[in-house]
């Protein structure tokens, strides 16, 4: 007689938006030749973060056709790495940002960053969440009623 185990759960296939680290050197343009890449291509950055060392720079894009993006830095050797982040529509931000940040302390998932969206998919502000657990934070915030955002919602 064979012992039957209980089913695990699958992975929560959740609504992650690809996020590309961009290592630049910390010169005047060198932002501006990125961008300027990606819109002859028809792609738009539409979130964005700079973060500067001495010399390099980290610019974090989320763009409308990340696999056109990825394509392009392969060709042109840019240097970069890509992370999965969560993003969060934000109906009210002055009362949501509170219940989002209190949401995923109760769930003990740490932010590493965050910043806000250049565009306002659906009409609304948002904002993309780079977490050290995406599938938590995903599960948390979507049982707490915030809409989580998809690369299709993001793109044009």
């Amino acid at each position: 007689m064979t012992a039957e185990f209980p089913q695990t759960t699958s992975k929560m296939e959740g609504p992650l938006v690809k996020q590309f680290s961009v290592f630049l050197p910390n010169k005047v343009g060198a932002m501006l030749e990125i961008v300027k890449m990606l819109s002859a291509q028809h792609t738009h950055v539409v979130a964005l973060s700079v973060s500067e060392s001495t010399d390099s720079a980290i610019a974090r894009i989320i763009a409308s056709d990340p696999e056109r993006v990825e394509k392009l830095f392969r060709e042109r050797n840019v240097p970069f790495g890509v992370s999965e982040v969560v993003v969060v529509e934000m109906r009210e931000v002055a009362t949501q940002l509170m219940k989002l940040l209190a949401s995923l302390v109760m769930a003990e998932v740490n932010v590493h960053f965050a910043y806000p969206l250049l565009i306002r998919p659906r009409g609304f502000a948002a904002i993309a969440l780079h977490v050290d657990d995406t599938e938590c934070a995903s599960s948390v915030l979507t049982g707490e009623g915030f809409k989580m955002l998809s690369q299709d919602d993001i793109s044009r």
